[in-house]
């Protein structure tokens, strides 16, 4: 796991934490080099942490995601790494060292990493404050009899998760639609859909145009002010599509109780 400090930190003060999951196949290393997200570190004062998965493919790594092939199309088994207690016990000993604030602790990713980092939404919503998938936002597994929808039994936050996903209209490798590989299939707006309801939302959902090319999706009144936003960027590609100022901004927003 690749460690970047922000400049002039505080050594003696616990720093909000942003974990970044590269994609299949991918490094750390590599994920911080496309997502540029060291200077919005150094701006905005929080630790970056790029980890490796668990799962050595191809010339990197995969993520261990229980039930949902991996890029390979196998699915992980009982003896591969466990990825998501991993993580719990990286933020446990960078807590316990006085480094972060636990209450600040949020997750981002691109492909692979963006469903590892909706996974650790699923399962492990009493260590993150917010999360924010990159062209790979899910909300569950698949249903078996209907793959076009997220299986409910496979997604149970213990609490309201908000959730910023960022994704490219012309992305054939996981594309808006649904459909594509077995551990995607369902939309991405039906995701969406699927954490708004998890979250409790109250609102109808919304539609505005933030840049030229950059159209948000939003729904809010949501039980602990926890939003589920989906920003869609015309033309995007299976990239990191990521305005990593708005991105930080929304994730600042919230902390774990």
């Amino acid at each position: 796991m690749l460690i970047h400090l922000p400049k002039d930190s505080d050594a003696a003060t616990p720093q909000p934490i942003l974990f970044l999951f590269h994609g299949s196949t991918g490094t750390g290393a590599d994920m911080l080099k496309d997502a540029k997200l060291e200077a919005t570190s150094d701006r905005n004062g929080f630790i970056l942490a790029a980890p490796d998965g668990g799962i050595p493919a191809g010339k990197g790594f995969v993520w261990n995601i229980p039930g949902v092939p991996t890029v390979t199309g196998k699915i992980p088994g009982p003896d591969d790494a466990d990825d998501v207690a991993y993580i719990k016990a990286a933020i446990d000993r960078l807590a316990s060292e006085g480094c972060i604030d636990r209450a600040r602790v949020y997750a981002t990713g691109l492909s692979g990493g963006g469903r590892m980092t909706s996974w650790l939404g699923c399962v492990a919503a009493d260590r993150f404050a917010a999360i924010a998938p990159v062209v790979g936002l899910r909300a569950g597994n698949p249903q078996a009899e209907d793959k076009t929808r997220p299986d409910p039994t496979t997604c149970r936050p213990t609490r309201p998760m908000p959730v910023i996903a960022f994704a490219g209209d012309k992305d054939t490798v996981n594309p808006i639609e649904g459909g594509g590989a077995g551990y995607w299939q369902y939309t991405m707006h039906a995701a969406e859909q699927r954490w708004a309801q998890l979250n409790a939302c109250g609102t109808a959902p919304t539609t505005q145009w933030v840049t030229a090319y950059v159209y948000e999706e939003r729904y809010s009144g949501c039980r602990n002010d926890a939003d589920v936003v989906g920003r869609i960027t015309v033309g995007g590609k299976h990239a990191w599509v990521v305005d990593n100022e708005a991105m930080w901004a929304f994730l600042k927003r919230y902390r774990r109780e």
